[in-house]
Parts: C-alpha cells; sequence; structure tokens
C-alpha cells in the first residue's frame, strides 16, 4: 500500500512539473477583465472579474476550461487578481473566473430577512456558471470545469463541488475553514447560541469594489440565518458530503494549509477522513500562516495540479461528448 501510495504521488509530481515546464518562455495570460452581471439567486447585479488565455481572441472556435477561484471572508473579486492568479495561469488553455461571494460562505441560506434573496450557492452554480458558459467560449462539461478557493472560499470551493459532483472534475482548498459547518451544526443540535459578534461590519465603502449598493462590509454580510437547523448545516458539510457522494462520481479533491494557519488541524482532519475511506486526493502543508504571502505562495500549485487533473479528464471524455456539450 505505502509503495502504491508513493508511485501515485511521484506519478502526480510528473505530471504537474509537465504542466510547469512546458509553459512557453513567452506565453502569458489576457488582462484581468472586471465583467458585471446579473444574478435572479441573489436579487442584485454583481461582478466578477475574468483572465482569459493570451490566444483566446485569435483562436477562432476553440474552447477552454474554467478554473472558478473564490474568496475569503471579508474579501471581494479582487482579490485573487493581486495575489498572482494571472501569473500562476500563464501559458495555460486556461479561463480563470473569480466570483464575489460577499460574507455569504456560498450557500443558500435558511432564512433571509429585510427582503435579501442569499441563494449562494445558486449564484455560484446556476447564474455565474450559466453567464460565463453563455458568453465565453468554455467547455460546459464537467471535464471542463474546477473550482477553488480559499479560507472561507476553501470551504466554498470543497462544499459546492461535492454538493454538485456533476458540475465540477477538481475542486480544491487553501487554508479552508472546512469545519464551519461541523462546528454549526454541533452548537444546533446541542442548543448552543451561534457565536456572539465581536464587532458589527463597518460601513465604510472599499474603493477596488465597483458593485453599487454592495462596497461595504456591512453590506456584505447577508441579513438572516445560514442555517436554521442541524440539518441544514449538515447538508453544507464537506466532511459529511465527501461520504455521501458514490467514489466513482467525485471530483478530484486539492487540500493544502500553512502549517502556522489556525485552521490547519481541519485541514489534517479531512485529510484524514479521506485517507480512512480510502478517497484519492491531493494534500500539502509547508511553512506559512493565514494570509496573502502564503496564498499567492501557494496558487500555482494548485492551478497547475488542477489544471493536469482537467487535461486529465478532457483527454478520457470523447471528443464528441465535449462537442455537445459547449
Amino acid at each position: 500500500m505505502m509503495i502504491a501510495r508513493r508511485r501515485e504521488v511521484f506519478a502526480w509530481a510528473l505530471l504537474v512539473a509537465s504542466v510547469l515546464c512546458c509553459r512557453p518562455a513567452e506565453a502569458q495570460t489576457g488582462p484581468v477583465t472586471t465583467v458585471t452581471m446579473e444574478s435572479p439567486s441573489i436579487g442584485r447585479k454583481t461582478a466578477y472579474n475574468i483572465i482569459l488565455p493570451a490566444d483566446y481572441e485569435t483562436s477562432g472556435d476553440k474552447r477552454y476550461p474554467v478554473l472558478y477561484l473564490l474568496h475569503g471572508l471579508t474579501g471581494n473579486y479582487t482579490n485573487w487578481a493581486g495575489m498572482g492568479a494571472a501569473r500562476a495561469a500563464k501559458g495555460l488553455d486556461l479561463i480563470v473566473v473569480m466570483p464575489d461571494g460577499g460574507n455569504s460562505w456560498y450557500v443558500n441560506w435558511a432564512e433571509s430577512e429585510e427582503g435579501q434573496k442569499n441563494a449562494w450557492d445558486d449564484f455560484i452554480t446556476k447564474d455565474l456558471i450559466g453567464h460565463v458558459d453563455s458568453n465565453y467560449r468554455t467547455i460546459a462539461a464537467r471535464e471542463g470545469r474546477a473550482i477553488n478557493g480559499l479560507s472561507m472560499g476553501g470551504f466554498g470551493g470543497l462544499t459546492l463541488g461535492l454538493r454538485h459532483p456533476d458540475l465540477f472534475c477538481s475542486i480544491g482548498s487553501h487554508s479552508g475553514a472546512l469545519s464551519f459547518a461541523r462546528g454549526a451544526g454541533d452548537r444546533l443540535r446541542s442548543g448552543q447560541a451561534p457565536p456572539a459578534r465581536k464587532n458589527q461590519p463597518s460601513d465604510t465603502p472599499n474603493d477596488r469594489i465597483q458593485i453599487e449598493g454592495f462596497r461595504s462590509q456591512a453590506e456584505r454580510t447577508p441579513k438572516g440565518k445560514l442555517f436554521a437547523k442541524a440539518e441544514d448545516a449538515d447538508a453544507a458539510d464537506p466532511f459529511k458530503l465527501v461520504l455521501a457522494v458514490p467514489k466513482e462520481k467525485l471530483p478530484h479533491i486539492y487540500v493544502d494549509c500553512g502549517t502556522e494557519d489556525r485552521l490547519v488541524t481541519a485541514s489534517r482532519d479531512f485529510a484524514k477522513l479521506l485517507m480512512e475511506n480510502n478517497i484519492p486526493f491531493v494534500y500539502g502543508e509547508s511553512p506559512g500562516a493565514h494570509n496573502g504571502q502564503y496564498w499567492s505562495r501557494e496558487i500555482g500549485t494548485s492551478v497547475a495540479v488542477q489544471y493536469a487533473v482537467l487535461r486529465r479528464a478532457l483527454a478520457s471524455k470523447p471528443a464528441k461528448e465535449t462537442s455537445e456539450a459547449k
């Protein structure tokens, strides 16, 4: 078993190395572009950043796989561009989409107040993917989609991917708050009150966020209840979801975390669960804390791994099926 695991790790190392080494020296990516869209699921106009391959405008009918990168709590759609997303995608036939999830945890809220709509799972899996597939030359199939994120977005990347294994062939988490829903479910089962908020969200607008009425932390924090009962939390718990999906339908899983990160225990617990249940995954720990320095360093590795998974999935899918999914 140990020899088999070592061979598997070595094979992945070779595949990732081939992705990194085979990029043309002069290869570039397109600029980061901001796109606005209407989302029925959240009842508002929102925005996402997108990076297109450098040859996108000159490649005719060529279609590309898409990687969705989710930001963390109190973050926004501009964050990943400032942490090397374009550099990580340089030279790859890959579209990178960086949406804005507010402070939503990328979950359909159990209860919304003040007339809000907070179906954030639906926003990503229906509205956003639909908008991207309708407006860009994507490979609109499971084999052509991957998702990842940091902190809250790491939770979102795994939870969305495991709730919708038909949409993504590769899912990932950087420094993910992976025990968030599990902790919420435990509190609801025991009748404990949710943790008290230390400070009210700021109403100071962030000038980098160009979404009207959604620029301050107060505006970006949903009103209502994320989970009303334990079953709501269970439905968003990656520890439960990963065991509920049939193994043959599971996306490939990537997880990393810094050794000085306060959330590393959750990543280790998740990796342990995967090993105990013989579920394939790629896991990494390296020195680092819960900060941009760590994510800027590790995004290159995760993109290389997930791009390799996309290439493998597309290579194994009959060309006719890929064409029909476009």
